[in-house]
């Protein structure tokens, strides 16, 4: 006969990250503590149901372990790094060498919101050096246009004297 309070906690592990505690008794893993390198393999194993699925219940293995006051085995290290190769968001290319190679380390939201921006910035860049030359094309066919003026008005002029 099981201990109550062990019944309880194994429902509560079940209802915060059920995905991942029911991958770990098929893989004869420990659910909680998890250590970073299950959470590595269950997002590998994992990979094909996508992001989209995959991020909430690493969300919810985080919630699980925070909530319990144990470490996060999903920040950092292989569990970052397994994220990181199945989303495959490229570093931002504003960023030196070395710290597009640290990107992927970064936690999977915080690469989402750094491509969000990087492609803002982009476009935003990009809508100004299309105005500028723009801007630059107006200039030169005014500039051409006055030139012509001043050019064919002095012509004129000097017809008029002859």
């Amino acid at each position: 006969m099981t201990h109550p309070l062990l019944t309880a906690l194994a429902q509560a592990r079940l209802r915060d990250a059920p995905m991942f505690v029911r991958w770990c008794e098929l893989n004869n893993v420990t659910a909680c503590p998890a250590t970073p390198a299950s959470v590595a393999r269950f997002v590998t194993d994992c990979a094909t149901l996508g992001m989209e699925r995959l991020w909430p219940a690493v969300q919810d293995i985080s919630r699980m372990h925070v909530s319990l006051g144990l470490a996060d085995p999903t920040l950092g290290g292989a569990a970052a790094s397994a994220i990181s190769a199945v989303a495959n968001i490229s570093p931002p290319r504003s960023w030196p060498g070395p710290f597009k190679q640290r990107f992927g380390a970064l936690p999977y939201d915080i690469q989402v919101q750094l491509a969000s921006h990087e492609a803002q910035r982009e476009r935003a860049l990009r809508r100004a050096q299309n105005e500028a030359a723009s801007v630059r094309q107006k200039l030169a066919a005014f500039e051409a246009q006055t030139k012509d003026e001043n050019t064919n008005g002095n012509e004129a002029a000097a017809r008029s004297k002859d």
